[in-house]
């Protein structure tokens, strides 16, 4: 079967950004229209924008910080205004910082996980969702973490800002699933990214060696499985949390 996504308009925040250009890629080569979203990538985003409409796509930027829930609907309003009701968001966005113990972390780090893990899902979640239900339809996936699960040293703030998330998408699926909108979480693992490719560091062997697969994946692995559940044939999933990690992580019953 083939994933078509033709007519649909997905918004991916952080796209600008490693993973997030393969997602809006993979969207587009279903078939969606995407609205590019960057907080301070413009020049990413704007050659993002100009190869997806290449594919005969319509593709546009939008800059939004998604910690500000004023800017990401000034953002939505722009999305309406150029392509119509978002069908699919995707919140990939997720600020950056130096992670280190818990006894050390700057507080500020967990204000800045707080803000572009819990709020941005909220923001985009009060932005968005409200159209979807109106016309019983949408999806609302968000890029989680292993890290969310594994609690390891030096993680604090970022399992802070994803386990926090977690809970409030977990709510928001039982609140939204009567309207028929989708909520799910996609949480990859240490994944291969053009990053690694250019610098030639696809193998860490002393990461792989705890992976059941011994292996890492791929950012397509992960842009493979939003595109999954952006479509019609996964219309009665929803509150899940998928690992992408090769077994290193497996929720269990």
């Amino acid at each position: 079967m083939d994933i078509d996504l033709r007519g649909r308009i997905a918004v991916v925040t952080g796209a600008s950004g490693e993973l997030g250009r393969t997602i809006a890629r993979t969207l587009a080569r279903c078939g969606a229209h995407i609205a590019v979203h960057y907080h301070s990538g413009r020049e990413r985003a704007e050659t993002l924008r100009g190869e997806l409409a290449a594919q005969g796509v319509r593709a546009i930027t939008v800059a939004a910080d998604v910690g500000d829930p004023a800017a990401v609907n000034a953002m939505r309003d722009v999305v309406t205004a150029q392509l119509g009701d978002a069908d699919i968001i995707v919140n990939n966005a997720v600020s950056q910082y130096a992670w280190t113990a818990v006894l050390d972390q700057p507080i500020a780090d967990f204000t800045s996980q707080y803000r572009s893990c819990v709020v941005h899902n909220v923001a985009m979640a009060q932005a968005f969702v409200p159209a979807m239900v109106a016309r019983r339809s949408g999806r609302v996936i968000a890029i989680n973490t292993e890290c969310a699960m594994q609690n390891n040293p030096t993680q604090g703030a970022y399992v802070a800002g994803k386990r926090g998330m977690d809970g409030v998408l977990r709510v928001l699926a039982k609140e939204v699933a009567e309207h028929q909108v989708t909520v799910n979480q996609v949480a990859p693992g240490w994944m291969i990214s053009d990053k690694h490719r250019a610098a030639g560091s696809e193998r860490q062997p002393a990461y792989e060696k705890n992976v059941p697969m011994r292996r890492r994946g791929t950012d397509q692995d992960v842009a493979n499985v939003v595109a999954f559940l952006a479509s019609d044939l996964a219309n009665f999933i929803t509150g899940v949390y998928l690992p992408v990690c090769g077994g290193q992580v497996m929720p269990a019953i």
